[in-house]
């Protein structure tokens, strides 16, 4: 049988079913999609593939997904390190922003964020910026997948003027792309201090009416859950609560104040909790109780931040650190084991999304969004366990192949859809503009 790829590798590590590796096994890909998943030697016999791939030190793994990024934010690494992060953010970023950010910023910092993320072995990406339409143009032309967020703030800014125009916007941004294969979109409020009643009430309605996820910034730091409550004697999330934002169509990131009871809470309405933990720990902002989310069920997935407060988009770093972290918050060191810190980079992170149907596991059916990993370096040697070594030892300078939905993005580590030339001087002319 004539299929468009066919990879034999040394292991594939599907994620569903769980705590599963195969080794010596291939994929068969058509049309975008995974066909089939069988012993090498029987899809040798079995089918005959117009391009066919010996991975024989190779794992193969569903593509890591990237629940929070400011993908833009890349123009800015660097630029503010060591800081608290309101001083961060009000003394530095912000007003780095009003004065660069416009079309052609988000745009070449896009396709910065987008590069680095192929290159390591991240397929799919949350965002949260100004211009949601440019990271679009850019997702599409590069051909990663997406959820593109619908910014909205209180306050103005070059994207728009209030917070009905942002919420106009983005729904008229949400029409235009509800037919492109690799994109999804989700309301993107920043943050209960800078969003108001008013437009978390109209995001909720449209979220319930057209099944939008929401995806927030949420109990990032103590100040923020303090500040709330002296306003309004609702913490955070009881507010998000009372507004009816609280169910499994929300996103909330960094999660690093939680009572309890506020555990408690997310399990039974059914949130997601996007963990960022490098983020976190650059900005002092705290310690999510991944653990304790995950024994109440809670579905806890993965996010780098942007690369101006991380300072990278490395999935594989923040793998390693929420395993490592949570070991050391929960005091238990078979916290988070690796196979755990994997599902939280892909098909967690897919659940949240809403596209667990699509993709985040090595399924057939599903579309062919597949990473390959050669573990044959002597830092990831010698191998017990392939899972293990990923998480705790690979680096996503071992990712050496990353196709989305059949179409190869990243060959033998060079990209196919980015000139890196190009992209690097571009990168040089905004880094002279923003130093300035």
């Amino acid at each position: 049988m004539q299929v468009d790829t066919l990879i034999h590798a040394r292991w594939i590590i599907p994620v569903e079913p769980e705590s599963v590796t195969y080794e010596n096994h291939s994929l068969a890909i058509d049309g975008g999609r995974i066909v089939d998943l069988l012993p090498t030697e029987a899809a040798r016999q079995k089918y005959t593939g117009t391009h066919i791939e010996n991975l024989g030190s190779h794992a193969l793994l569903p593509g890591l997904i990237n629940c929070h990024t400011h993908a833009a934010m890349t123009l800015l690494r660097g630029i503010a390190d060591d800081l608290h992060l309101m001083d961060w953010l009000q003394n530095h970023i912000w007003p780095l922003e009003q004065r660069w950010v416009s079309e052609a910023f988000v745009r070449d910092g896009t396709e910065l964020a987008i590069a680095e993320m192929i290159r390591g072995g991240t397929t799919c990406f949350q965002d949260m910026y100004f211009f949601p339409d440019v990271v679009a143009q850019q997702a599409v032309q590069h051909g990663i997948r997406a959820s593109i967020g619908l910014i909205v703030v209180d306050f103005p800014t070059v994207w728009a003027e209030t917070g009905d125009v942002y919420i106009e916007k983005g729904l008229a941004l949400r029409d235009r792309l509800r037919y492109e294969p690799l994109l999804t979109t989700a309301f993107a409020p920043h943050a209960p201090y800078t969003v108001s009643d008013a437009p978390l009430k109209k995001i909720r309605m449209f979220s319930d009416e057209l099944e939008l996820p929401v995806h927030m910034h949420v109990h990032e730091t103590k100040h923020e859950v303090e500040e709330e409550f002296a306003k309004t004697g609702l913490r955070p999330l009881q507010r998000l609560k009372a507004l009816g934002l609280l169910s499994p169509m929300l996103s909330a990131v960094h999660m690093t104040q939680l009572t309890e009871d506020e555990m408690d809470l997310l399990a039974e309405t059914g949130a997601h909790v996007v963990h960022c933990p490098e983020s976190n720990l650059k900005l002092a902002s705290g310690f999510c109780p991944v653990a304790e989310l995950i024994a109440r069920g809670v579905n806890v997935v993965l996010g780098t931040d942007g690369a101006a407060s991380n300072n990278d988009l490395d999935m594989f770093g923040e793998m390693r650190t929420a395993a490592l972290l949570a070991k050391a918050v929960a005091n238990d060191a078979s916290a988070l084991p690796a196979s755990m810190a994997l599902r939280m980079a892909t098909i967690n992170g897919a659940k949240a999304l809403g596209i667990d149907r699509e993709t985040g596991s090595l399924e057939t059916g599903k579309a062919a969004d597949v990473i390959a990993i050669d573990l044959s370096d002597l830092e990831t040697q010698p191998l017990y366990c392939p899972v293990s070594q990923i998480v705790y030892a690979a680096s996503r300078r071992q990712v050496s192949d990353v196709w989305v939905a059949g179409k190869r993005l990243l060959k033998q580590r060079e990209l196919t859809t980015i000139n890196s030339g190009e992209l690097s001087g571009k990168i040089g002319d905004w880094k002279d503009r923003l130093a300035s």
